[in-house]
């Protein structure tokens, strides 16, 4: 019998906001061993794209901000890395998928089986379109909260529920809508309080190394803020990729009744877990 009490990853059953988090906390805490050096990779590879962006805005590490003569490359920056970011916690959200899905199903996926047979190539084409359409929208400014906060469902609606890939998208936004738009809202809940921990934690590191006077840190300033961005985007991504996670499940189960569907079940298997066509 699954656990399906208030320590469960992800309890069969409609979650309020504050347990979604949580059950987001905790799917990470068992997968972050796959999560967290992939999301290092991918993080590392950001950088990389953004700092040649970085130097035509004239941003400077460790809070980039912009020269105010360069306000154009600037913009694009942001639009940029408002992309690579959806992109990252798409990619991410397939391991992340796999493993809500199995703790719905009363057990704890290896890492074996969340990196095998696990439909990449769709996931890659979708990171790729979620990229580029948050990038787009960041253009437009405001637009880029409307597109976030919709497509955070594509890569789950992939991977758990095994619909074709030409039919994903539309129900990613069918259900990122549904109850007034719950789960678009709480995906960007979500991302607003990684933000916060981010900023924090990312100003904090390098100034809290300038106060301990070890070292001249704006001598080294590129190397140290890339250091500790990576590192504090390496559990905020994965996280993210969670919430995407558990936040599909959730929806599934207060709008179509994937939890009565699996109590029913004699001995859940994850082909339940799939829409049927």
């Amino acid at each position: 019998m699954p656990d399906v009490g208030s320590t469960a990853v992800l309890p069969r059953r409609p979650l309020t906001v504050g347990e979604l988090l949580d059950s987001a906390v905790l799917l990470l805490r068992d997968q972050a061993r796959v999560l967290v050096p992939l999301a290092v990779l991918l993080a590392l590879g950001e950088q990389a794209l953004l700092h040649p962006l970085r130097v035509l805005a004239g941003a400077r590490p460790p809070e980039w901000w912009p020269d105010p003569d360069r306000l154009g490359w600037y913009w694009l920056l942001l639009a940029l890395g408002a992309g690579t970011e959806a992109m990252i916690i798409a990619l991410l959200g397939n391991p992340a998928a796999r493993a809500a899905g199995a703790a719905l199903l009363g057990r704890r996926s290896g890492p074996r089986e969340l990196l095998r047979d696990a439909r990449w190539v769709a996931t890659l084409l979708a990171g790729a379109a979620v990229g580029c359409m948050v990038l787009l929208a960041g253009l437009a400014g405001p637009a880029w909260f409307v597109a976030y906060g919709l497509l955070g469902a594509l890569v789950p609606v992939l991977v758990v529920d095994r619909v074709p890939a030409y039919r994903a998208p539309g129900r990613a936004l069918r259900l990122a809508v549904r109850v007034g738009g719950r789960a678009a809202a709480i995906r960007l809940l979500g991302y607003l309080g990684w933000w916060l921990i981010r900023l924090g934690i990312g100003l904090g590191v390098y100034h809290g190394l300038g106060l301990l006077r070890l070292f001249d840190v704006s001598a080294w300033a590129l190397p140290v803020a890339t250091v500790a961005w990576v590192a504090v985007n390496a559990v905020a991504y994965p996280a993210l990729a969670c919430l995407d996670a558990v936040l599909h499940l959730e929806t599934r189960m207060r709008t179509e009744g994937l939890d009565i569907r699996l109590s029913r079940a004699p001995a859940p298997e994850p082909v339940l877990l799939a829409v049927p066509r």
